[in-house]
This record gives C-alpha cells, sequence and structure tokens, in this order.
C-alpha cells in the first residue's frame, strides 16, 4: 500500500486542501465578524428603525482599560449626544446650512462645535492632573526673561479692557502654557486658550531698548468681546479642568472668530 494514502484513496495532500480550506474559511468569518463591530446593527438614517443583530455575525462590543484605575471604557455603552439643534435651516433643502437662533457660542453651533468628553483631568503618566495653575505645577516656572503676564491688562476683541490675568495654568506634560486665567471687571474668573492670546510688551526688549520703556504692556485676545467674556464656560472645581470643560473653553473661544461679531458671519467678498 502507498504509504501517502491515509485511508483509502484519502491521501495526505487531498488532507493538507481541506485543512487549508477550513482554515480559510475560518479566517474569512472571523475577519467579517471583527469588522461589524462599532456601526452595528445598521440604522435607518431616515425613519431610525434598527436592523435585528445577530452573535453569529456580528462582533461583541469593543472594550478599551483605561489608566489609572479609571476601568473600562465600551463606546457603545455611552449615550448619544444630543441631535436637537437650536438652528433653523437657511432654506427648505436637504444642503441647506443651518442658522442659529440662540448664541451660537454657547449652543455649541459650527465653529463652536465641543464634544461630550469625560469629565475628569486629563492626566499625565504617572497619574496627576496634565493642566493646573503653575503654582501647583512640578517645579515649572516662566522664564525671568520672559514676561510674567500675572497682573497685564487683558484687551478683548472690541478693544475693551475686560480684566487682568490672573494666573497661568500650565501643561505639565508638554511643559508649555495652555490657558491664561482672566479675572473680569465683575470678579469672575475664566480661562482663555493661550493659543488665541497675544503679548504685546516684551520685558526683555525693553531691556535693550530704552526707546520702547513705555510702551504699554496687555494681553489681546481677539477671538471675543469683553461682553462675551461673561459667558465663557465655568470650571466645576477650581484649579481642576476636565476634559469636557477644555473641550468647552476651546469651542467657545474658537467659536468667537466666527460668531463674536456679526460681520465675522458674513462673507468676505
Amino acid at each position: 500500500m502507498n504509504a501517502t494514502y491515509i485511508a483509502g484513496t484519502f491521501d495526505v495532500a487531498e488532507l493538507a486542501f481541506l485543512l487549508f480550506f477550513g482554515f480559510f474559511l475560518a479566517l474569512v468569518f472571523y475577519l467579517n465578524k471583527e469588522s461589524r463591530r462599532e456601526g452595528y446593527p445598521l440604522e435607518d438614517e431616515v425613519t431610525g428603525k434598527v436592523e435585528e443583530s445577530s452573535s453569529l455575525f456580528d462582533g461583541a462590543k469593543k472594550s478599551f482599560p483605561l489608566p489609572h484605575g479609571r476601568g473600562t471604557y465600551v463606546p457603545e455603552d455611552v449615550a448619544r449626544d444630543d441631535v436637537t439643534m437650536p438652528a433653523v435651516q437657511a432654506f427648505r433643502a436637504g444642503g441647506a446650512p443651518w442658522v442659529p437662533t440662540g448664541d451660537p457660542m454657547v449652543d455649541g453651533m459650527g465653529p463652536a462645535a465641543f464634544a461630550n468628553r469625560a469629565k475628569y483631568p486629563d492626566l499625565t503618566f504617572d497619574g496627576r492632573p496634565r493642566i493646573v495653575p503653575i503654582a501647583n505645577s512640578h517645579e515649572m516656572i516662566v522664564s525671568p526673561q520672559d514676561p510674567q503676564l500675572i497682573g497685564w491688562p487683558v484687551m478683548a476683541a472690541d478693544k475693551q479692557i475686560v480684566g487682568k490675568v490672573s494666573d497661568i495654568w500650565v501643561d505639565q506634560a508638554e511643559h508649555l502654557i495652555r490657558y491664561l486665567e482672566v479675572e473680569t471687571a465683575t470678579g469672575k474668573k475664566v480661562l482663555a486658550p493661550m493659543m488665541v492670546a497675544s503679548v504685546h510688551g516684551n520685558s526683555l526688549l525693553d531691556a535693550l531698548l530704552p526707546i520702547v520703556e513705555d510702551k504699554p504692556k496687555f494681553v489681546e485676545i481677539d477671538a471675543i468681546t469683553a461682553e462675551q467674556f461673561e459667558r465663557v464656560p465655568e470650571l466645576e472645581t477650581a484649579g481642576i479642568i476636565t476634559r469636557y470643560e477644555e473641550d468647552r473653553v476651546q469651542a467657545y473661544f474658537g467659536g468667537g472668530y466666527m460668531y463674536a461679531t456679526p460681520e465675522r458671519s458674513e462673507a468676505w467678498i
């Protein structure tokens, strides 16, 4: 009897082919199931009807273990965002733009949109709050050669002095300034992203060029007007900014470049 036969006419080559075919079929089935995790079962955009799910063809929910003992994050278990928009369409058509009916910077319209991020602070690799007032940071200071900023007046987009810089918030992971804390004339303290601030007056330049000794020193934040500083989203806990609050603050100032004044929303030409 030929040694290549296992039983009757069933030989090693046929066994290898069947094993490969079975493996390939299982692989295709596995990959197809893995590709049907997020976004399945399908939902009709018009009627909202959700198709019946199948544990045989739909993959299990994705889960992500979070660092520093914050548990496990399962995206599909998070409640959906509210899609009710405080706006009306400019005209009756599918692609018509939405015109805000309220305060678009507070309502999160257009460039002022924000995500419902986690309501706890971003952390460093060793579990400390990442963004904190500079006095609470880990040995971070503003270089003596640079403007110290605290106490400097703050000018808004309408050229009004809204208040003064009362503190500096730094990123302990990136070692840079993230926010300026602004105390308004009413005593309210809000955070403004450093990337929307322009520093006028440089202490090093003043020392080198006495001709500019009387040059005024102030911080200009042209994203919003002085009156709009009173509506900047506030922090729930003093000295701590959560990821959600970061998105709200960033979106508010970002939206100001379109919505702060009526002319900013109009076409340039």
